[in-house]
């Protein structure tokens, strides 16, 4: 089961910064993520999210191949290419992988301040205790979690400089 983990930023800036340090925690094996969306406010309110993934160009790209490899056939694989590219960038566009993309605009909208950033984590695994004292004082402040109260204390007083006591701290 996975946990869903939304931190607000002052800037775009704190959150990337959070999400790199997120990002070589997994590669240290230390946190599972499935994904991991900035998400920011503009002045005039409107929402922009920042994927890890970019579905569109990956759909475009394996569309590509397809449409060249079945163009092939018919001798005309520069056109099958396109034709296959467009369909694919459409089929990108249209999924959806990792948080709903309706989900963080909306909670993203009733949580940030025109100029702020929030990050979305969805984290299928960690080892709490390391991953806490790695995010020790990067601050930010917990929107909404899927954790139990203890653990989601437990990363609200990491993020503020703090961390509890070891035999405190959940698994």
């Amino acid at each position: 089961m996975s946990d869903l983990v939304f931190i607000a930023f002052d800037n775009e800036q704190q959150a990337e910064e959070v999400r790199t340090k997120i990002l070589e925690l997994q590669q240290e094996y230390l946190i599972d993520i499935g994904d991991a969306v900035i998400a920011t406010r503009d002045e005039k309110g409107r929402i922009k999210l920042n994927q890890l993934f970019h579905t569109t160009g990956a759909g475009a790209l394996s569309g590509a191949f397809w449409g060249m490899l079945i163009g092939w056939i018919f001798l005309m694989p520069f056109v099958g290419a396109a034709v296959g590219a467009a369909g694919g960038a459409v089929g990108g566009a249209l999924t959806d992988v990792g948080i709903s993309d309706n989900q963080m605009k909306q909670a993203a909208r009733d949580a940030l301040q025109p100029g702020k950033a929030g990050l979305f984590l969805l984290i299928r695994k960690m080892t709490t205790d390391k991953v806490l004292a790695d995010l020790k004082g990067v601050g930010g402040t917990v929107i909404r979690t899927s954790f139990d109260h203890a653990k989601e204390n437990a990363l609200k007083e990491a993020l503020a400089g703090h961390l509890p006591p070891a035999s405190q701290i959940p698994a």
